[in-house]
């Protein structure tokens, strides 16, 4: 299991760790969808795992902080002053766009919010891996010319959001 456990009263509960990919200058429509997203992953009680940096991540941070959710940054430097102002955890990796796999292998599963080749790349390294993928505004897949349907896109965040954790908590589920 990727996700994290929480002890509590009851005992153990999963807590689901959503992966957000998306790009650092999107246009300003894909910095309110992410807005939403952070705010509905961490009402939905995910830990939201991102590249930490401008763009989509610092908004869908600022999101999950509204709300007073935790947000994990996995920063491409070896600084953490390089993370965005809403992350609840800044972890430099000193890795640049390495730290890609790292995202794709903390989360429990992955949205994509618009995004460049770094968010495509992001998508593609969870496919091959099998970590269930949820698209919002972002890249479609041809292959031969013919579209291949490799992941749910979402029409809006809340879609998205719930989209995500049902695919995250199927992946636990033995």
């Amino acid at each position: 299991m990727s996700g994290g456990e929480r002890s509590g009263l009851g005992g153990p509960a999963w807590v689901p760790y959503v992966g957000v990919a998306g790009a650092s200058r999107p246009e300003p429509e894909l910095l309110e969808l992410a807005e939403v997203l952070g705010r509905r992953l961490a009402e939905a009680g995910a830990v939201v795992v991102c590249g930490g940096g401008s763009g989509v991540m610092t908004a869908v941070c600022k999101g999950v902080a509204t709300v007073g959710g935790t947000s994990v940054g996995l920063l491409p430097g070896d600084r953490r002053a390089g993370g965005n102002p809403y992350l609840s955890v800044a972890l430099p990796t000193g890795l640049g766009e390495g730290r890609n796999v790292l995202l794709v292998r903390a989360s429990d599963a992955l949205v994509a919010v618009g995004g460049g080749f770094g968010t495509l790349s992001e998508i593609a390294l969870a496919l091959r891996v099998g970590v269930p993928v949820v698209g919002l505004r972002t890249w479609s897949l041809e292959l031969a010319g013919h579209p291949v349907d490799a992941f749910p896109v979402a029409g809006d965040p809340d879609e998205a959001a719930r989209l995500v954790m049902e695919a995250a908590a199927a992946r636990m589920t033995p």
